[in-house]
């Protein structure tokens, strides 16, 4: 093979910048010197002298500050045919069968795909999930 045979690359891998003289692009990150423009983001950075808007916000507090938000998860009809004829779908057979993990809080039938087999689902549904469930002779039951 020889170099003008060799695939052509289109993907470049992102400049890391700041990161030591030995980069090319340490110090000042090629940003120049000073200035408006070579401070941070608007979001957190450089405000025209006023306290940024992260410390003006008061702190979050009470029992659950350090939780994060409810795992979510959207389960795809098209996943739902691993299940047995006449299954009611929650999240609990969900588990069993080994379609979501366990730790999963909110679950929605989404409408990817096509359902054989008729189910009966007491989950969140989207409006296309809910019309092939209902065409695979299923029901939905909104708890």
């Amino acid at each position: 093979m020889q170099l003008n045979q060799l695939p052509k690359t289109t993907i470049r891998s992102k400049k890391r910048l700041g990161r030591g003289h030995g980069s090319g692009r340490g110090k000042t990150a090629g940003r120049g010197t000073k200035g408006q423009k070579a401070r941070g983001k608007i979001k957190l950075g450089f405000e025209g002298g006023q306290q940024s808007i992260i410390r003006r916000l008061p702190l979050k507090r009470g029992k659950d500050r350090n939780k994060s938000h409810p795992k979510a998860l959207g389960v795809n009809v098209k996943l739902l045919n691993l299940l047995p004829k006449g299954t009611i779908v929650d999240i609990a057979s969900l588990v069993k069968y080994h379609i979501i993990d366990v730790d999963i809080d909110f679950v929605k039938i989404l409408g990817d795909g096509e359902l054989k087999i008729p189910l009966s689902v007491k989950l969140p549904t989207s409006h296309g999930a809910e019309k092939k469930i209902k065409k695979a002779g299923g029901k939905v039951e909104v708890a």
